[in-house]
């Protein structure tokens, strides 16, 4: 059976708990890690990048954890450093014997771990026996994790996922050195907010560091009308019932749409409500 459970409630107070994680001076231990670490993970520019991912590598090592890492899930690729050196293998200490999921799409397509992430922002760890949260999330409870350890290829998982612009899913996935652990609802209570932060921190600034050419344009201002008729085309309506409903004619919603899909630089109705979703102005649901 597949279950969701929730942990114990953390502190009620959200003051305490910054004070907890991030009212110390840098340098100062929070924990077994300090807010130095931050700094240790980030990546500023290209030439950066193996050292901070063997800063997280040292940071999961304490904790009885490997990481594999991906910038996103829509890429067999995964992050390498500025001579092209896959970190997977050099640094995280992933053999070319080693079935991983990012390096088989039919695999990662299947894979529970995977799947959750496209549902769940917040780190999260799972095993054949569920997923465990902070806070209750429905959509995970209706994820098949049958035959769980062939599918996600490990028998327990601290997940970090990783939400960027764009709609750019990322993941962090931090697994036990010992292949024989199946419980790792301690190391997730004491350390799984702070790892989640340095692996969140990890992806994106890797993210941003090793981006490519702009494919959305920065200056796309939609206009209220335009949303609109988006938001309406979004929920599947035709021009002529986007129309009715906003006491318009559909020349009208057509042209609007047209100048949203030329501000996009989007080539058909699609690709433009593709781009406005990714932009933040329409929810494509």
């Amino acid at each position: 059976m597949i279950s969701l459970k929730r942990l114990p409630s953390r502190q009620s107070s959200s003051a305490s708990v910054i004070a907890a994680e991030f009212g110390r001076p840098r340098g100062k231990p929070t924990g077994e890690m300090s807010l130095a670490d931050l700094d240790a993970v980030r990546i500023v520019e290209p030439q950066g990048i193996r050292k901070a991912a063997e800063a997280l590598r040292r940071l999961a090592a304490g904790k009885g954890l490997r990481v594999a890492c991906a910038h996103d899930l829509t890429d067999k690729r995964t992050p390498v450093d500025i001579d092209g050196t896959v970190l997977a293998r050099e640094v995280f200490g992933w053999g070319a014997g080693d079935e991983v999921w990012w390096r088989n799409s039919r695999i990662a397509l299947n894979s529970p771990i995977v799947t959750a992430c496209r549902f769940e922002t917040e780190p999260f760890w799972v095993n054949a026996g569920g997923f465990h949260t902070h806070s209750p999330n429905p959509y995970l409870a209706g994820i098949d994790l049958a035959d769980f350890e062939a599918r996600a290829l490990t028998c327990a998982a601290l997940v970090v996922p990783v939400h960027m612009a764009f709609g750019q899913i990322g993941v962090v996935c931090l697994t036990p050195q010992d292949n024989g652990r199946t419980d790792l609802s301690d190391v997730f209570a004491a350390h799984g907010d702070m790892l989640g932060i340095h692996s969140r921190l990890f992806v994106s600034t890797y993210v941003k560091t090793m981006g490519g050419a702009r494919a959305l344009p920065v200056d796309a201002l939609l206009s209220k009308r335009e949303v609109e008729c988006l938001r309406w085309a979004a929920l599947g309506k035709t021009d002529l019932e986007i129309g009715l409903i906003i006491s318009r004619s559909r020349a009208t919603v057509r042209f609007h749409i047209h100048n949203a899909s030329l501000k996009l630089d989007a080539v058909n109705r699609c690709q433009t409500l593709f781009k406005a979703a990714q932009l933040g102005y329409i929810t494509l649901g």
